[in-house]
C-alpha cells in the first residue's frame, strides 16, 4: 500500500524533529507530510532549516483544516491511505505497518490504533468522556468502538476523497459513526501510546469537557443532518 503520514503541527518545536525522524527510521516506506499550521515558534524554521517534507499554512486553522489539507495532498497523489500522524510524539510508527495490514486483510475503510485493545484505561472525565462516546456510537451505529478519541488513524482511498473533497468532515468520532452509518467498514487494532513528548497540551480540563461534550452532541444530533 502507498500510504501517506499526515503530520498537522502547531507549535511543535519541541518534537518536530525527533517525530520525523522516527517515523523515516522506523517506516523508510511511507511518506510523510507535515502541515505547519501557522504556528509562533520556530516549527517552520525546522521545516525549513532540516528540510523536511511539510507545507506552511499562514495563519492557525485548527487541525481538521490541517488534516484535511494533508488529505487533498494524499488525493490528488493518488495515495491509497493516509494515516493521522501527531507531531508531539505520542504516536508511535511501529504500529503503521499493522494498521495497513488490517486495512488490506479486512477491506477497511479506516483502522484506528486503539489503546484499549492493549490493556491501558483512562479515569476521570477523559476515561468518563471516551466510555460515553463508545456507547453513543454503539447506540447509533451498532458497533462497538473501544477508542472512539484515538487520533491515530488510517483512512482508505474513499475516505481520502471525502476529507479532500467534502466541507463537513472532521477527523474526530463524529465522522467514525457517520462514516459507519454510510456503510463504511471500521477495525481497530491493538496499540500503544506515549505520552506528550514535549510542549503544552491542548487537553486541559476545560478543553476536555467541552470536546466531550460537543462530540456527544455531534453523533446524537448534528450528523444526522448531513
Amino acid at each position: 500500500m502507498h500510504v501517506l503520514a499526515i503530520i498537522p503541527a502547531f507549535n511543535e518545536e519541541e518534537c518536530l524533529s525527533s517525530t520525523v525522524a522516527e517515523l523515516t527510521s522506523q517506516c523508510p516506506d511511507i511518506d510523510y507530510l507535515v502541515v505547519n499550521d501557522g504556528s509562533k515558534d520556530d516549527t517552520e524554521s525546522i521545516i525549513r532549516g532540516e528540510g523536511l517534507h511539510g507545507v506552511n499554512l499562514p495563519v492557525n486553522t485548527g487541525l481538521t483544516s490541517a488534516f484535511r489539507t494533508g488529505m487533498k495532498y494524499a488525493y490528488r497523489h493518488g495515495y491509497d491511505a493516509a494515516i493521522q500522524f501527531d507531531a508531539d510524539g505520542q504516536h508511535m510508527p511501529t504500529f503503521i505497518r499493522t494498521m495497513a495490514r488490517a486495512m488490506d486483510e479486512n477491506g477497511a475503510d479506516i483502522v484506528i490504533a486503539s489503546r484499549f485493545l492493549n490493556g491501558e484505561r483512562f479515569t476521570g472525565v477523559r476515561g468518563l468522556g471516551s466510555h460515553l462516546i463508545t456507547h453513543l456510537v454503539k447506540m447509533t451505529t451498532g458497533v462497538t468502538i473501544t477508542d472512539p478519541t484515538s487520533g491515530m488513524r488510517m483512512y482508505g482511498r474513499s475516505m481520502i476523497k471525502m476529507f479532500a473533497t467534502g466541507f463537513d468532515v472532521a477527523p474526530e468520532p463524529d465522522t467514525v459513526a457517520w462514516a459507519i452509518r454510510k456503510g463504511n467498514k471500521v477495525v481497530e487494532v491493538p496499540a500503544e501510546m506515549r505520552e506528550r513528548q514535549g510542549g503544552e497540551s491542548y487537553l486541559k480540563l476545560s478543553n476536555v469537557v467541552k470536546y466531550m461534550s460537543r462530540t456527544c452532541l455531534s453523533i446524537l444530533l448534528f450528523q444526522w443532518l448531513r
